[in-house]
């Protein structure tokens, strides 16, 4: 399990997303963005610190909510310079290479683990507790991932990792309305999960949603 160490990151971690997030086609906020929720999940060989988080600016017109993961290596990512959101000195762990994650072959697998109920959500913030408010749903046989793709669009991002298989990550969060979850057509499995808004209030809504054929 992973160890979540209580030390310091020097920048921090939204120091880092303040000057990236502005540059993303699907960020709607201001450069103000403050931690909202989020969860984590487990690399099996224990390189890559693998999170999922929640941020909010209400510095714009109105309060955004976005998904923003995140991976953290030792050591660079061969190929990745392009998604590379910069560097910070761990208090423990030294120097880590921070990199949206959606363009991390390891985040993407242990993602499609998650949703297809090989994962397990982890507490965004205590070591070995299991994330209990994260929901995932699967349907249909396990998928068989080639490669990835990624491309990100005004709402979110796509991860290509076979011809038939496509996780779209909502990167602009919406509260789900009450009642049942309704999934967008071809969906095949989906990870909801909550966040904080700025005034205070609680909402929940799609995270990731995997197509079982390309988006059209």
């Amino acid at each position: 399990m992973a160890v979540i160490h209580r030390t310091t990151l020097t920048p921090t971690k939204l120091e880092l997303l303040a000057s990236w997030l502005p540059s993303r086609p699907w960020y709607r906020g201001g450069a103000e963005p403050v931690k909202a929720g989020g969860f984590r999940l487990e690399d099996p060989r224990g390189e890559v610190g693998i999170e999922f988080m929640v941020v909010t600016d209400s510095s714009g017109a109105r309060p955004a909510a976005h998904l923003v993961p995140l991976t953290y290596r030792g050591a660079p990512l061969d190929g990745a310079e392009h998604a590379l959101i910069g560097t910070a000195e761990h208090g423990v762990l030294g120097r880590r290479w921070i990199y949206d994650g959606c363009h991390d072959p390891v985040l993407a697998d242990r993602l499609l683990a998650l949703v297809e109920g090989r994962a397990e959500a982890q507490h965004q913030s205590v070591s070995d507790t299991p994330d209990p408010e994260i929901v995932r749903s699967h349907t249909g046989d396990r998928s068989s991932p080639t490669g990835l793709t990624v491309t990100d669009d005004a709402e979110g991002t796509d991860l290509v990792l076979a011809q038939d298989t496509v996780l779209r990550l909502h990167r602009v969060l919406r509260a789900a309305p009450d009642g049942p979850l309704v999934l967008p057509g071809g969906a095949t499995g989906h990870v909801t999960g909550p966040w904080s808004m700025p005034d205070g209030s609680r909402a929940r809504g799609l995270f990731a949603v995997l197509h079982g054929r390309p988006r059209g």
